[in-house]
């Protein structure tokens, strides 16, 4: 279920939908475009990305039909969208065939201020306290509530005990380590380490922050300090040492280098442990991506899904009601998809703690150093904020300019983008 790049890779062209009247369920075409209903007076079109996880699908859908048991003067259109969701979401939000309620992985503050999304304070009631404060941060923009958060993703590393300890090797807590361990275990049959099929994933990012630096605090973008400029260039070793796989089938969201034996070390998030456990029962461990040096912060990433509505739709209320309903009102069904399609934490503390697959094993660790070292991203952080901070590392890890400049010229790119959000 991650929010990230992944989703360019594990989804093809727009896909079907379902539409939800009355607890029953009718086939609709490709289209996202919403269609009629058998006596309901509304009909919502909401929009799911294609989830990887199998049994997601039926679950939105499942959901959407007790809804409109619940609501039957609601009818709900599930649309599964597989391909680049977010380029498309974006494209279709500027059409009379916008969905009325629509994920979002990065929820963008642009969005909210283009009055793109509805500002959602009175769904929450007295459940806000329930929140994970960092979920309620993330969607706070200007003072006001823009989404629901559905589930917390937790991304960290995963090594292979057994290798590791073959190798006489200690599960790395600073880069430095991480980058000799990751050289030690490549041999001439393959790599030590997976972050991404480009080399780069989301190691910029993770890079700043162990080094104590930031990404944009304060409507400033801040991932050209000294501090960062020194970690962003640490990446260069290990391109330099050869140790990073590139260009394999699938990419760092699915497990499957690590499961196959191909990497003993990857970058991959918390919903492919049940996966990962299948493939290696308890030969497996987690960490965080380690500070860059001693004094600095061990780093997990916590991305997710968030629940919108679509502020220019022509049911808003009606759509309001299916996310308070979903994502606030039922306890039972957050607790199913977060731990029974992979595994998610659920942003309401009393979910997660009734999670009884997330109680236990490197589930609980994961949770556990989350809490301690998770970090989100701005909710300004779109792909015209975080695509230079890219962009300049493939380079600085090419040896293609001087790390300083490269990182000066992308933040300038970006306050220029943030900028324009908060304007």
């Amino acid at each position: 279920m991650s929010a990230y790049r992944p989703q360019l890779s594990r989804r093809g062209f727009l896909g079907g939908s379902l539409l939800f009247v009355a607890g029953a369920a009718v086939g609709c075409s490709t289209s996202p475009l919403g269609g009629g209903s058998s006596g309901a007076e509304t009909t919502l079109n909401v929009w799911f990305h294609a989830y990887g996880e199998a049994g997601t699908q039926q679950a939105a859908t499942r959901y959407a039909e007790s809804f409109t048991k619940a609501h039957p003067d609601i009818a709900v259109k599930v649309t599964w969208v597989p391909g680049d969701y977010t380029s498309k979401l974006n494209a279709t939000l500027l059409t009379d065939g916008a969905p009325d309620v629509f994920e979002i992985g990065d929820l963008s503050a642009g969005m909210a201020r283009r009055g793109q999304i509805a500002v959602l304070d009175d769904l929450y009631g007295a459940a806000e306290a329930d929140f994970n404060p960092g979920d309620i941060d993330y969607v706070t923009v200007d003072g006001k509530l823009y989404g629901v958060k559905m589930v917390d993703d937790v991304m960290m590393l995963y090594y292979r005990k057994s290798a590791l300890a073959k190798a006489g090797i200690t599960p790395p807590t600073t880069f430095d380590q991480l980058a000799a361990a990751a050289k030690a275990l490549t041999t001439k049959n393959g790599k030590g380490l997976f972050v991404g099929n480009d080399g780069i994933g989301d190691t910029p990012s993770l890079a700043v922050f162990s080094n104590g630096g930031d990404l944009v605090t304060d409507g400033t973008v801040a991932y050209a300090s000294p501090q960062a400029v020194e970690a962003v260039a640490g990446l260069k070793r290990l391109h330099d040492d050869q140790s990073l796989l590139l260009g394999f089938t699938t990419d760092w969201w699915d497990p499957s280098a690590f499961t196959q034996g191909v990497v003993p070390m990857q970058w991959c998030g918390l919903w492919a442990m049940p996966a990962i456990r299948t493939a290696l029962g308890d030969d497996f461990g987690v960490l965080p991506w380690p500070a860059f040096k001693p004094g600095g912060t061990p780093v997990l990433h916590v991305g997710g899904w968030t629940s919108c509505v679509n502020a220019k739709g022509k049911h808003t209320d009606a759509a309001k009601k299916f996310v308070q309903w979903l994502w606030v009102e039922q306890t039972d069904l957050q607790k199913d998809f977060a731990e029974s399609y992979g595994f998610h934490i659920p942003p309401r503390t009393s979910v997660a703690a009734a999670a009884d697959k997330l109680a236990q094993g490197t589930a609980k660790e994961t949770a556990e150093l989350a809490a301690k070292y998770g970090r989100h991203n701005p909710n300004t952080w779109d792909t015209a904020v975080s695509t230079p901070l890219a962009a300049a590392a493939a380079k600085i890890v090419g040896g293609q300019g001087d790390p300083a400049a490269l990182l000066a010229d992308a933040a300038k790119q970006a306050q220029t983008a943030v900028d324009k959000q908060r304007s």
